[in-house]
């Protein structure tokens, strides 16, 4: 089986990927991992991605889609659970036609639907402590002292990528560029959707029937 998780920034798709890939016996995958294990790895195709990255620019589609196939097609006969990948129609359409070429193909697509404000909620009230990394939430998971890191006691920050502007701007490329994919997806007869407001045990527990 190889299975796509889809859902805007926020959703929790790399949480459920992440808890789901050991109980389904699933390899999951996500595109910025096999970027760092190609890199880490010192392979032709790392080096060439690294190239893009240290002239600051985006690794090309092909490059990017080199890579998951190539890794695919090696694990052949595992389930595979894809995670923040594809991202553009044009991703998917190139995986698709990938696949194909290899005697492979995408059997189910899940979609974690989240409401843009539900999206702001969870990741604005996100806090860090810069030294220890601890992670909170002003809502969900408050430090026992307003603003203050429960380990060391150190002034807890917003990431940049957490700040209400970037949020929105994120949500903007994903509507533009990532919900074609729900589109795509649900004429291939592939998608089912999971309402993603609710705990995160019963998310995991529907993402896991809609696998199945």
């Amino acid at each position: 089986m190889i299975a796509v998780l889809l859902g805007p920034p926020g959703s929790g798709k790399g949480t459920q990927a992440k808890r789901l890939a050991p109980k389904l016996q699933a390899l999951h995958l996500s595109s910025g991992d096999i970027l760092r294990a190609e890199k880490a790895a010192g392979t032709e195709l790392g080096k060439k991605a690294t190239d893009y990255m240290d002239r600051g620019e985006l690794v090309p589609d092909s490059l990017i889609i080199e890579m998951m196939l190539g890794r695919m097609t090696r694990e052949r006969g595992k389930s595979i659970l894809l995670d923040g990948y594809p991202r553009t129609l044009a991703q998917a359409e190139a995986l698709d036609e990938g696949l194909a070429r290899s005697g492979l193909k995408i059997h189910r697509v899940v979609n974690i639907d989240v409401p843009d404000a539900e999206v702001e909620r969870r990741m604005t009230g996100r806090r860090s402590c810069p030294t220890c990394g601890a992670v909170y939430h002003v809502e969900f998971t408050p430090p026992g002292t307003a603003g203050k890191c429960d380990k060391d006691a150190v002034d807890l920050v917003q990431r940049n990528d957490d700040k209400p502007e970037v949020v929105r701007k994120r949500l903007v490329t994903y509507h533009h560029q990532t919900q074609p994919l729900v589109d795509y997806y649900r004429k291939c007869g592939l998608l089912k959707d999971v309402d993603g407001i609710q705990a995160p045990e019963e998310v995991e527990a529907k993402v896991e029937a809609a696998l199945a």
